[in-house]
């Protein structure tokens, strides 16, 4: 490598000669990409770099992967490796070492041809780059910020960029490649350190955190200079983020949600991603998976750190030692509020709006309406409807100017059983499961074992005319519905 330009700074920018086995551009391409989609944390949500027409592209207009920005709309990302290449040996990484895998290395002007021929043909609206460590963490890093200074100084490229900060690169590296991208990212990559040690023996935890810190304490110091300085420039506008692999260790769900819940506490993070650990290499550390990735149990983690970020909750609420782990039948909402029914039913038209976030089916825009909303008169339940209250949900735990939508039972069974049973169901089969039906007293919602000793005692006429005893109460001698 030899030195061809300066920077702003004064700083030299290497011209980097990778030796890939002269593959074409295209062949790269497709192996940087295939090797770029177990890496999730990818978003574009939070910049607000903007054009100032004279360069191609801006942010504003979105963050050929698919994700979604803050305010929901669907965005495209060139999401690359750098290269594949690695001097780590990691053991649930497909690009370790010791794999034999065909390996490929963009140069920093083949990512910025690609990056603007994408962007002109409307492809894509950004740039999510990675890379595995070539050579040394500084050499990986150099060329990152060689690529992003080219796409930015020579290419006039002013769309959105999401890259990656190598742990255990040299730190003014990292702050100098931070003032060319939007977002930055470190995977802490496992939710332990002793996980990590396990299945990454040549990384460390206190690596990953240092860049993590530095990132922080470089956007809070270019808060205060843009505040002072309105030219001064922007260093990763768009926050940090960072990814656990899910399933590859046996950390429980309250371990990796109070990872989670320290990260955003003390590095003060945008996003937190979770991947399920997909058995790509063969190793006795790794364990099998016979049902393939924990995809329903990385929903949960997702449902649970959107709580952590909007909804005030904390890990400590959801999770605890004596219950380890989310109950993969119901969301973490509905969960807490089955165990915590002496908070339950909420006067939708009296309760602040914290309270009502709690409440499952009522989310962050449904409640701003509802307080709103109830200053200009009583609310009804078909207000609540339209204001996006999800009220299959909503009705087991909410009162309306008083008085439920339809009479139901606080009981925790009776009403799990109504929230996983409930989907897809008619009005009038929902009204049969809250024990609607006039003479259904001694309703209960236990599902009977095959094993039950039912024990049929004085006969009975129940209301719908079918013989009923005592031993058929747990289907009130006529609700079937839901019975799981």
């Amino acid at each position: 490598m030899r030195p061809t330009d300066r920077d702003g700074r004064g700083e030299e920018i290497m011209d980097y000669r990778i030796d890939d086995g002269h593959r074409s551009l295209m062949d790269k391409l497709g192996i940087l990409t295939d090797a770029a989609k177990y890496d999730v944390a990818c978003t574009s949500s939070g910049s607000d770099r903007r054009g100032d027409g004279k360069g191609i592209g801006n942010a504003i207009s979105a963050g050929i992967c698919h994700s979604f920005s803050g305010d929901g709309r669907c965005i495209s990302l060139l999401k690359i490796l750098f290269t594949n290449e690695c001097i780590y040996d990691c053991k649930y990484c497909v690009n370790r070492r010791s794999n034999d895998v065909p390996r490929a290395s963009f140069t920093p002007d083949e990512v910025c041809r690609l990056t603007i021929e994408f962007y002109r043909r409307n492809y894509i609206e950004g740039l999510f780059l990675s890379s595995g460590i070539l050579y040394s963490p500084d050499y990986t890093m150099e060329l990152l910020y060689a690529t992003l200074y080219r796409l930015r100084r020579e290419y006039r490229f002013q769309g959105y960029i999401h890259v990656k900060a190598i742990p255990g690169a040299d730190p003014e590296l990292v702050r100098r490649t931070g003032f060319l991208a939007d977002r930055m990212s470190v995977n802490l990559e496992l939710p332990t350190a002793e996980g990590l040690r396990r299945l990454a023996p040549n990384k460390h935890r206190k690596n990953i955190l240092a860049p993590m810190r530095q990132i922080q304490t470089g956007i809070t110091q270019n808060k205060q200079e843009l505040a002072a300085y309105r030219n001064a420039p922007s260093f990763v506008p768009a926050g940090q983020s960072t990814q656990m692999i899910i399933g590859a260790t046996p950390e429980t769900d309250y371990q990796i949600m109070s990872v989670a819940q320290s990260l955003y506490d003390k590095f003060s993070l945008k996003r937190v991603f979770y991947s399920a650990f997909v058995a790509v290499n063969e190793d006795k550390e790794l364990p099998a998976l016979p049902g393939g990735p924990p995809l329903l149990r990385e929903h949960r983690l997702y449902q649970a750190d959107w709580l952590l970020r909007f909804y005030g909750f904390r890990a400590e609420e959801l999770l605890d030692e004596k219950k380890p782990n989310f109950n993969v039948l119901l969301d973490p909402k509905a969960d807490w509020a089955l165990r915590h029914l002496e908070c339950f039913p909420v006067e939708v038209c009296r309760a602040d709006y914290q309270l009502l976030l709690r409440v499952p089916g009522i989310g962050v825009k449904s409640a701003r309406r509802i307080v709103g909303a109830r200053k200009n008169g009583p609310l009804r339940f078909e207000d609540l409807k339209k204001m996006g209250v999800v009220l299959k949900r909503a009705l087991y735990f909410i009162t309306c100017g008083g008085r439920m939508l339809y009479p139901v039972r606080l009981d925790e069974d009776s009403i799990a059983r109504g929230l996983i049973g409930g989907q897809g169901k008619s009005r009038r089969e929902r009204e049969l499961e809250a024990g609607y039906l006039l003479g259904a007293e001694g309703v209960t919602y236990r599902q009977l074992s095959l094993f039950d000793d039912v024990n049929f005692g004085p006969e009975r006429r129940s209301g719908n005319g079918m013989e009923s005893g005592p031993g058929l109460r747990g289907y009130a001698g006529r609700n079937f519905y839901g019975n799981l």
